[in-house]
């Protein structure tokens, strides 16, 4: 089967799933291809009617990866988003095996996928006094487009876990952002206290904060954890577990 064939069975095949969960399906080509970082390549999209796309900071759309004879849904938070150009940007991590890799290898300037969404409930609390972010590798095209959209007079605070200090990437933001990598030294991503830690030693602002807590699912949840024995309300947590070991596609609800 060539790409042309392989495209038009994608497209036909999103019909049933669309109609099951009633979300709208959004055809995307590829405009542009290139590695950010060691372990993270960046794909522009451009949709005939992404102008209608609407999104808040921090949500995810479903990629129908084509795989075999099917197709595999995984979810990729949008990195950025241009109604008036329509267009879209989602940043992939490299890791571990999967359909994601060789489908990302391969994929070139003009290739088709479609989009469904957008989903997910972790998004920006503008009301809040200061803002908590925390997560790993794979957080960092959320929490970076989350901040992004803060206004001037924001602060934020974020722990970012990354494989080694050649995963850091440049954020650009007008609020006052205040990162703090913590590198595993290129140890196995997984389970463990990195960010827990990192959280803990953190003096929390006075004012009332919201945390947006993603990432790993067993992580996520000690952190959330933690920050309700300190004083947050539940209101006042987003939280999402992006991954976990043994785990193929899909997000919990922490």
């Amino acid at each position: 089967m060539d790409k042309q064939e392989q495209n038009t069975g994608l497209l036909q095949s999103v019909g049933a799933f669309i109609a099951r969960k009633g979300r709208r399906v959004w055809p995307l080509t590829v405009t542009n291809k290139e590695r950010i970082a060691p372990r993270m390549t960046r794909v522009a999209f451009i949709g005939s009617d992404l102008d209608e796309l609407v999104w808040k900071q921090g949500q995810d759309v479903v990629l129908e990866i084509p795989c075999g004879e099917g197709f595999a849904r995984r979810h990729y938070t949008i990195r950025h988003h241009d109604a008036q150009l329509r267009t879209l940007t989602i940043d992939f991590v490299l890791h571990g095996e999967g359909v994601s890799g060789p489908w990302l290898d391969a994929l070139w300037l003009g290739d088709s996928v479609n989009a469904v969404g957008p989903r997910g409930h972790t998004m920006l609390n503008i009301g809040a006094d200061w803002h908590l972010f925390s997560g790993d590798e794979t957080c960092i095209p959320g929490i970076f487009a989350m901040i992004e959209a803060l206004p001037k007079d924001a602060r934020a605070f974020a722990f970012i876990e990354i494989g080694s200090d050649a995963d850091r990437l440049t954020l650009t933001a007008q609020a006052n952002a205040y990162l703090t990598w913590l590198s595993r030294d290129s140890a196995v991503a997984g389970p463990s206290r990195i960010v827990f830690d990192a959280i803990e030693k953190f003096e929390l602002p006075q004012g009332r904060g919201h945390a947006y807590v993603i990432g790993e699912t067993s992580n996520v949840r000690s952190v959330r954890h933690r920050l309700l024995e300190r004083g947050f309300g539940r209101d006042q947590i987003c939280a999402e577990g992006y991954w976990r070991p043994g785990r193929v596609g899909g997000h919990d609800h922490v």
